[in-house]
């Protein structure tokens, strides 16, 4: 897990200032997975790590499936892994949804690709897009999981990285109190 930490120091991915979360929670640090998943070396590798524990885990799909934009390229190097297709979905408004002609079959064994999981909200919103279409989700996986166990899944959750930051409400923002300004720098429109 140290050199996965290793690589988002390194590829310049590990932000420090005040940050608003895809989650609508702010936080001190944002880890900004584009950085790492922009060289194609890194991306397919840490693809093929997040198979290989998804595998270990006795979980073997038919199809992954991520939610643009961030799990995109993530989800592709998975489905690699797994030699299998890799599909997205994304939002029409506020809904999310299967668009470009993607389709799952019923009973097809799904596994939901993240970049970072948070609250688990965006891949709470990909289970229902996967169920809804008679698919089965068998497991998640994520490069960071910042959830600190809080995520709740009811099939194995694999990632390569498991990290603490702290995170509050606007509310209860340290920053916020303090008069910093935070900023979105996700995929996300605001929170």
């Amino acid at each position: 897990m140290s050199d996965i930490l290793d690589i988002f120091k390194r590829q310049g991915a590990l932000l420090e200032g005040h940050f608003l979360l895809s989650s609508g929670l702010h936080s001190a640090q944002y880890l900004q997975c584009a950085r790492v998943l922009m060289d194609p070396k890194i991306a397919s590798d840490l693809g093929v790590r997040l198979a290989a524990q998804l595998k270990a885990a006795g979980v073997t799909p038919d199809v992954v499936v991520a939610p643009a934009m961030g799990g995109i390229v993530v989800g592709h190097e998975v489905a690699r892994g797994f030699g299998c297709r890799s599909l997205f979905t994304e939002r029409d408004g506020t809904t999310m949804t299967l668009r470009r002609g993607f389709a799952l079959a019923p009973g097809e064994k799904v596994v939901v690709v993240e970049d970072v999981v948070t609250t688990g909200k965006s891949t709470r919103e990909v289970i229902a897009v996967v169920e809804g279409a008679g698919a089965r989700v068998i497991g998640i996986a994520s490069l960071v999981d910042r959830s600190s166990g809080k995520a709740g899944f009811d099939v194995p959750f694999e990632s390569l990285l498991k990290i603490a930051v702290d995170t509050w409400g606007a509310a209860a923002c340290p920053l916020c109190a303090a008069g910093s300004v935070a900023v979105k720098p996700g995929s996300r429109p605001g929170a």
